[in-house]
This record gives C-alpha cells, structure tokens and sequence, in this order.
C-alpha cells in the first residue's frame, strides 16, 4: 500500500509541474492561500516577479502580503515603506519586465503586486496585519468601539483606498482586495510584550464585525480573512470559533510549528496525526487542530489549512525521532529553519529519508543533523485530507521557500484540483 501511494504521489506532483494554470485552477472550489513576505525582496532575493515567472501565480486564488503594522496609535502603517511603495526594481527583478523609473507615482512591492494583478485577474491580493512581531498593539486598538472604529478606518484608508503617505490620494486604490488579520495572539501569549486582555476573545469577534461593517460599505466585496492558532488553549482563549465567521470569508489555520528547535529533543512540526510513541500527551496535530475549531462550531469550508514550506531542525542528535539534540541546526536565515528548496537536496547530501504514513509527515536524519518537513509527497496527502475533511482549502507559508519552478504550489493546486 504504502508503494502504491508513493509511485501515486510521483504520478501526481510530475502531473504538478506540467499542468497549465487553466488545469491547475479548475473551478476555484478551493482556496489557495500563498504569504508573500515584505522582507523577502533583501537577503533572500525574492521578488514578486519569482512569483509570476515561476508559475506559483497563476496556480494561487489570494496572495497575502505580510504584514501591515499596527501601532500603538491604534493605526494601520506601513512596516517598511521602502519595500512597500519606494524601492526600484530593475527590469529582472519586475513582474512586467520593465524597470521602474524615477518620478514614477509608485514603485515598490505595492506597484509590483498591481502588475501581478494584471496579469492573473483572478488573483485576489490581502494585506495581513500583525504576524508574530507586529501584534504588540492588537488588543489595545481592538479594546473599545471607538479604537476599533479608528483601526478599521485607517487601514481601509491606508491600504483599500491607497492613500500612502506623500503620495498622490489614491495612488495604490485597487491593489488590495481585502484584509487579512493575523492577530498572534488574543488572549494568550505571543511575541513578548504584546498587550493582552481576558476580553481579547470578545473584541476580536467586535474587530472582525467592525472590519466587516466598515468593508461592506465600500461599494464591493472585500475579502476579510484571519490567521488561526493551531493549540486548543488558544483556540479558547481567543476566539468565539461559532460567531467569527459569520464575519470572515474564511480563516487560514496554523498546521505547524508543533514542535521546533527551541524544544530540546526532535519531534514533528507538521503532522496529520500525532505520531505513535510521541513524548508529549496532549500533543499537537493538524487532526487535533481542526478537530478543535470543528467542536467550537467553526464550519468546515471555512477552515484552510496552513502548511509550512519550511523545516524545523536540530543538530547533536542521538536517537532520530523523538532523540535528543544538543541545538537547532544551523540555517540559512535562521537557526532551527530551513526552506524546503534547501532541504530538498539532503537526501543526496547523506541523509536518510523517514516517512510516516500514518501520521503523515517526514523528517531527515544523517546520524547528527534532524530535520522535519514537507516535501511533495507529504503535501499531497495533506490535500487528500482536506478533501476528505471538507476543508475549503490550503496556506502556504511562504512563497519564498519553495524552488524557483514552484514545485510545492504546483503540488498543492494539482492536489486540490477539481475538474470542469
């Protein structure tokens, strides 16, 4: 059975790479999610164009681009303008080919998203407020009607009418269709000292109302998605699972970092199941997860599930899984991380390749050195299930750690691919 499978999941990823974005959409019955990263254009050297020339653009439904910040004036702004409206990119770096020119009335991610648009006009594009470093002020500006008011406010007149500051009013009007809140976390711990009230889980579902209040005004319809927590703990610390999304067009759902490097022995960051032998009880799982928002009343098509394109790892390791480690292994951007076109190479580098088919996931061991991860086969067996489950789809963070054919977004639209 389980050769069936692989030679199966070959047969589909080779499928992947060749289907053309017309087979690779169908009908659009299920969301595909993929971050793009502000950051990505420095030190990784990933450009909106990548996206485009690479074919994950025309495989993908939303595009959500991280992140907004919100202040502790309670306003929506930018993180880094540069990388937002003000960098030129160079006609190898643009999604159109042309280089951009000085006194041009936008340059930056946001013009290069708007040529994105043009050319795949079924891509709809978020802007995502917060993520781990950027939710500091969250509960504050979601503690009031009043604060909500202006937090709403600000980030449609920022980012859905495109009035940037020293710019011409309206100059990036009609790149975003809509808001992605990436909360992390209300009523419960995230980055260090982010502010948090027992009340976070009632004003998030008056945050969520607000916005959709405010975007429902607009004269057209606005996507207004969240990023969701995979630990139950904080399902229910934060979140109203049965009003939200009476709000929201859908939530995107944590499906990893379960385990990582900053644990002190290896374990799985991903897995469908938890796998047998596992150390810790209650342990984490996608199962365990969206078991958890499906009891607490979240409707099944409204839950995507997020997958990593990324590793987890750690080095000085004796025993494999669930062995000891004396470290995260070293990476490229980080230590502890990796990105799967990284780690796709290790099989050839000495490391042996592990899958668990029950439990659905894989990791990497040389004797020392551990990583687990997604790759192709795993990725499929993950849409398998959100067929199975019901799901409305899959997130994908992030963009950038896939290869420069897109092999893992190929792998997700063909695996979630619904025929005419």
């Amino acid at each position: 059975m389980r050769r069936l499978l692989a030679v199966g999941a070959a047969v589909v990823v080779a499928l992947a790479a060749s289907a053309t974005p017309v087979q690779a959409h169908g009908r659009d019955s299920y969301r595909k999610v993929g971050y793009f990263t502000q950051w990505g254009i420095y030190g990784r050297n990933f450009p909106l164009a990548r996206v485009q020339t690479s074919g994950a653009a025309a495989r993908l439904t939303h595009l959500n681009y991280a992140f907004s910040d919100v202040t502790a004036d309670g306003v929506c702004a930018s993180a880094d303008p540069w990388a937002d409206w003000q960098t030129p990119f160079p006609a190898a770096d643009s999604v159109d080919g042309v280089a951009d020119q000085a006194g041009q009335p936008l340059a930056g991610n946001l013009n290069q998203l708007a040529e994105l648009k043009k050319k795949n006009p079924r891509l709809r594009v978020l802007i995502s407020l917060g993520g781990w470093t950027l939710s500091a002020h969250f509960s504050d500006a979601a503690a009031t009607p009043a604060a909500r008011r202006k937090l709403v406010s600000s980030c449609v007149d920022l980012w859905l009418r495109g009035d940037l500051p020293g710019l011409a009013p309206g100059v990036a009007a009609g790149i975003f269709d809509g808001i992605d809140l990436d909360w992390e976390w209300p009523g419960s711990d995230g980055n260090a000292g982010n502010a948090i009230r027992p009340e976070d889980k009632q004003n998030f579902t008056a945050l969520a109302a607000e916005f959709r209040r405010q975007l429902d005004g607009l004269g057209r319809h606005y996507d207004l998605t969240a990023f969701l927590p995979a630990a139950p703990a904080k399902i229910e610390a934060g979140f109203q699972a049965d009003k939200i999304f009476k709000y929201l067009d859908f939530g995107t759902v944590q499906g990893y970092d379960f385990h990582g490097s900053w644990e002190p022995r290896t374990n799985q960051q991903s897995a469908l199941r938890v796998p047998a032998g596992a150390p810790d009880d209650p342990d984490f799982s996608i199962t365990t997860t969206i078991d958890a928002w499906l009891s607490r009343g979240a409707p099944r098509r409204q839950l995507v599930l997020g997958i990593p394109y990324y590793g987890q790892g750690w080095t000085g390791v004796s025993g494999g899984l669930f062995g000891t480690a004396t470290g995260p292994a070293p990476g490229t951007f980080a230590a502890g991380t990796e990105d799967w076109k990284v780690l796709k190479h290790l099989s050839a580098q000495g490391y042996a390749l592990h899958r668990d088919w029950r439990s659905g996931f894989a990791y990497l061991y040389d004797g020392t050195t551990f990583w687990t991860y997604d790759d192709p086969v795993q990725i499929l067996q993950k849409t398998a299930y959100i067929r199975t489950k019901g799901l409305g789809g899959a997130m994908m963070w992030s963009l950038d750690g896939d290869d420069s054919s897109a092999t893992l977004t190929k792998t997700v639209s063909a695996g979630l691919w619904t025929p005419w």
